[in-house]
């Protein structure tokens, strides 16, 4: 925890109520997103009980299995999930952005909201016990749930991704904007955590976080159940469904189940909705709509991956390379990220400040005409020197950017106690000689510099697939499908 959550938090305590963690919200939040809130049938892995799902907050649907232990009830279970979820994927790429970009890119993207990070497990293990099933054969399953499958995992995978937002749980994203006066796993608890931000009118935060303490006016937000639910209720109702002797009786007691899961999924259903009104209310940051471009090229590119024929199911694990690879560019996205919300932002920027990363002062001296000669052609080279208060741990050769001026970098050419000299470079229009006006920074400018958002980081140098060495099991064999797929040790 850094300093000023923790300050954050300490006056959360203090005035009974959140305290805003940022100044812009810097999490997409889509005119449509779809809203899943699963329950899990206890003591199974992947055993779906029920599901709230739907893109109107007055017109959600509900998915119940009433025998989650059957292997075709929990399939017909997620081929009437994947109707849901692959209609609201094809939705999102009916138009085409028009913004002139040379490759094709959706102006949607699809975003499942779920209301902590046990429903984004959920996601994962569904997909993967999904993914690999065979339509035809021995116990086929409907078309579409394979398909599902890839969709659910390939959603989990970009969950991964620092700024992504097609996969959410509202818990980490409330927990990024808002600062409460509990304890970070108090703040897993989306009826807690929402207390704290939004407390019902004469309530305190703290007061209303006790009261959604109790499962029965706040049940949990899944995919786990409250055991007193459990005993009292669910074992009765599916056990009344399991001993019904005729058509008539299984629905009554299907209908029976049903209402007592519904009355389980609505108020998480009710939170969730409420949650994305208060981040819709909150100004964007400037790199947000960057960063769901990146989705939607992503979703792009995979859906047209899945229409051409050419995606294979994703593999239950990476190989050594890929892998390797894949944590290299997640670091290097979360350096990316981190600046970028910086940039956006100057509560993030304070604790780059705290850190030594970036720094606030005043330019006391400026050379704006200075050309540097030392090149094969002369550039315009502006130097500045800015006085600052800030501690500075940062080497000369580093580059910075100012929020200011986000399309203009500066290299620290060198930092003393209290003095950091830079060298100025782009954004300063097309002469040589004469920088454009309001371009350098002018004595007496309070100015801020932190980390490059944008700046190029090479990727890591690997092996190829094929020359993976022996110490990390050597080429993995090429991918065969075989009838083994699907199976799990909890499937």
């Amino acid at each position: 925890m850094s300093v000023l959550t923790a300050l954050a938090r300490a006056e959360a305590v203090e005035s009974g109520r959140a305290q805003l963690l940022t100044t812009v919200r810097h999490t997409h939040i889509a005119a449509r997103p779809l809203v899943l809130v699963p329950l899990a049938l206890a003591g199974e892995a992947a055993a779906p009980l029920a599901a709230m799902v739907g893109t109107e907050p007055s017109a959600p649907a509900l998915l119940v299995v009433a025998n989650p232990r059957d292997r075709t009830q929990r399939f017909q279970f997620v081929a009437r999930l994947a109707r849901t979820l692959l209609q609201y994927t094809e939705s999102c790429s009916k138009t085409v952005d028009p913004t002139g970009t040379t490759r094709l890119r959706y102006a949607e993207a699809p975003q499942v909201l779920v209301p902590n990070r046990g429903g984004v497990e959920f996601i994962r293990l569904l997909g993967r016990s999904t993914r690999f099933r065979r339509t035809f054969g021995p116990h086929p399953v409907h078309r579409t749930v394979p398909l599902l499958g890839q969709w659910l995992t390939f959603l989990r995978e970009r969950a991964d991704h620092p700024g992504s937002a097609m996969l959410l749980a509202m818990t980490e994203v409330l927990g990024e904007h808002w600062a409460t006066g509990q304890s970070g796993l108090e703040d897993a608890n989306l009826a807690a955590l929402m207390g704290w931000i939004d407390p019902p009118p004469g309530l305190d935060g703290a007061t209303a976080a006790q009261l959604a303490e109790d499962p029965l006016r706040w049940p949990p937000a899944g995919p786990s159940t409250d055991p007193t639910f459990d005993n009292e209720i669910l074992a009765p109702a599916l056990s009344a469904y399991a001993r019904a002797a005729d058509p008539n009786a299984q629905s009554r007691a299907e209908a029976a189940l049903a209402s007592a899961l519904q009355e389980q999924l609505e108020p998480t259903w009710g939170l969730v909705w409420r949650a994305v009104e208060l981040l819709r209310a909150r100004p964007a940051g400037a790199s947000v709509e960057t960063r769901w471009a990146i989705d939607r090229d992503a979703f792009t590119a995979y859906h047209m991956s899945l229409a051409e024929g050419t995606a294979l199911p994703q593999p239950r694990r990476d190989s050594a390379v890929a892998a390797a690879g894949r944590l290299d560019r997640l670091e290097r996205e979360q350096a990316r990220y981190e600046a970028q919300r910086a940039l956006d932002d100057p509560l993030v920027m304070a604790e780059f400040r705290l850190s030594g990363e970036a720094f606030t002062g005043v330019v006391v001296s400026a050379s704006p005409n200075r050309v540097d000669t030392s090149g094969k052609k002369a550039a315009l080279r502006p130097h500045i020197t800015v006085q600052t208060d800030d501690p500075v741990r940062i080497e000369p050769g580093a580059l910075l950017v100012s929020p200011a001026r986000l399309s203009q970098q500066a290299m620290v050419v060198s930092v003393s106690s209290v003095d950091v000299v830079l060298e100025l470079s782009k954004g300063m229009g097309r002469s040589t000689k004469q920088p454009a006006p309001g371009s350098v920074p002018e004595v007496g400018e309070t100015v801020t510099y932190g980390p490059v958002s944008d700046a190029y980081q090479p990727p890591g140098r690997f092996p190829s697939r094929e020359e993976t060495p022996w110490t990390h099991g050597g080429p993995p064999p090429d991918y065969q499908p075989n009838d083994t797929d699907a199976q799990e040790d909890w499937s």
